[in-house]
């Protein structure tokens, strides 16, 4: 990997596939680059480069604090500044979030896809004390609480499924990235509902959802559709509950692109 240093000294580190036009990939909550590869390798399929990238206090990059999230949009400004000053970005989920957020500040993106952002717009907004309740578990060395609360509260996963998760072997792949999820929380408290700075980004804008896909996020992206009017939204039907197909979205986004 690849690494480059954000506004705030933070070390980012992020990967590329393939050689054309950089588009950098920036996942969701419980997310690694590693997470991105199987969308990088399709993009770069396509003539394309994927970008895959560690957010701040995942896997391979830094964590320098107090957090912000602006700090997370300095972040995606480095690593396109480090693959060329502009490219286009892939956000998904809260990565969506991040995406579109990063735009309003002003970092160079050349095309914008959003891939089930879940704002709430108003709707259900998560309790404004989750990042402080999540950090405290961090802080009193119980990281492993942290996952399933901000599954519960965050994500909405029923019971039984979180505890599925905890039994499994992939929850201790998830424990050590409790840091990330107070950050993920506090970003998408932040903006639940997108600001004239997020609705108003100038390039062009490709809203994605699957099918099928949870309720919620249906109504999240058609809410963010209409909140603008000049992006284009597009159903994946390749894309299922709340996943990404790999190579259906790559051909759309080579669609957008060329």
């Amino acid at each position: 990997m690849e690494t480059v240093e954000s506004a705030d000294g933070t070390r980012i580190a992020f990967s590329r596939t393939g050689a054309g036009t950089p588009v950098v990939i920036v996942g969701g909550a419980f997310s690694t680059a590693a997470a991105g590869e199987p969308l990088a390798a399709a993009l770069a399929a396509e003539g394309l480069q994927g970008v895959t990238v560690d957010r701040r206090a995942r896997a391979a990059s830094g964590d320098t604090r107090p957090y912000a999230p602006f700090r997370e949009a300095e972040d995606v400004a480095a690593v396109v500044g480090a693959v060329g000053g502009r490219a286009a970005v892939l956000g998904h989920s809260s990565g969506a979030v991040l995406a579109l957020f990063a735009a309003g500040e002003g970092v160079p993106i050349s095309h914008l896809f959003l891939s089930e952002p879940p704002f709430l717009f108003g709707v259900g907004d998560s309790a404004a004390t989750l990042p402080e309740r999540l950090q405290a578990l961090v802080d009193e060395g119980r990281p492993e609480e942290a996952v399933p609360l901000f599954q519960r509260e965050a994500v909405g996963l029923p019971e039984p499924v979180i505890e599925q998760i905890r039994s499994s072997p992939m929850f201790a792949q998830l424990v050590p990235l409790a840091q990330s999820l107070v950050y993920d929380a506090t970003l998408t408290n932040a903006v639940a509902t997108p600001t004239p700075a997020m609705t108003g980004a100038s390039m062009p804008v490709v809203i994605l959802r699957g099918d099928p896909t949870y309720p919620v996020l249906v109504t999240a992206t058609d809410r963010l559709a209409a909140a603008m009017p000049s992006a284009e939204l597009v159903v994946v039907p390749e894309s299922h509950d709340h996943g990404v197909d790999p190579a259906a979205t790559a051909r759309l986004v080579r669609s957008r692109i060329a």
